[in-house]
């Protein structure tokens, strides 16, 4: 029988901790990132600047909205600066321009990429498997900027492997999780892949039939499942677990990274 154990884990500031640590060795004072209006990681970097007695400034993606929902209110409180910009600027946030734009606008700073995705998240995150002290064969986690993947992955064992579960439309994030290991291993792992099929037409679509199986999964588990990332990828599972997409016996590993 396949077994699911369900791993809680913040991987926010694992993918913060080696980019602080560079942060601090760069002489920075100020932290900038991006993210959308409910970014869980533009909340963690308005802590960890805090905590760490450095200044942020978080690039939001659209218009302001008064009052701030909870996410931006926290971001705000922690001594963030929110600066919004139109979806078309958004896209352009990799570019040179943009990064001139920035300066201009605040000086000197560490960037911090969308999501927290870049070689120092992914090797943060590639220590999460040695923590984990059930023996497995599959972990399983959301994915939304790739570098948790990435680092998970790369820090598997010898015939384990890890299943990402696509919280975005478009078929896009394999390439981008092959590039962060690229970046950070100067190779990419074939011990992953990633299912397209359960984003539920998108980011932070959440259609009554996933928001039925999130509160009994929930419900019969103890917790509350965040319908962003965590539900699509426990919705996944269950359905690959009833389909025989893994061998009987199969222990399986799903890491709850919101929630």
């Amino acid at each position: 029988m396949t077994e699911l154990i369900l791993h809680f884990d913040n991987n926010k500031p694992r993918k913060l901790k080696y980019n602080l640590a560079k942060a601090r060795r760069a002489g920075a004072t100020r932290l900038l990132t991006f993210g959308g209006a409910y970014s869980n990681h533009i909340r963690a970097v308005a802590a960890a600047g805090r905590a760490e007695g450095l200044k942020t400034i978080g690039v939001i993606r659209g218009e302001p909205h008064e009052p701030l929902n909870e996410s931006l209110a926290f971001a705000r409180s922690q001594g963030m600066h929110l600066m919004y910009v139109d979806r078309e600027t958004y896209r352009t946030k990799k570019s040179n321009n943009m990064r001139r734009f920035l300066e201009s606008c605040f000086g000197d700073f560490y960037l911090i990429p969308e999501g927290g995705s870049n070689p120092a998240a992914v090797k943060g995150c590639a220590e999460l498997p040695q923590e984990i002290a059930e023996p497995f064969d599959v972990i399983c986690c959301p994915v939304g900027t790739g570098g948790t993947l990435a680092g998970i992955a790369a820090g598997l064992g010898p015939g384990q492997r890890a299943i990402g579960f696509a919280t975005l439309k478009g078929g896009f994030l394999t390439k981008e999780v092959a590039e962060l290991q690229r970046q950070t291993y100067q190779r990419v792992f074939d011990n992953w892949h990633i299912e397209d099929d359960f984003h539920f037409g998108g980011y932070a679509k959440v259609p009554p039939e996933l928001d039925a199986f999130a509160a009994k999964f929930g419900e019969e588990h103890g917790f509350e499942v965040d319908r962003i990332y965590v539900a699509k990828m426990l919705y996944g599972i269950t359905d690959m677990i009833e389909a025989g997409r893994f061998e009987p016996g199969t222990r399986i590993v799903a890491v709850i990274t919101t929630g």
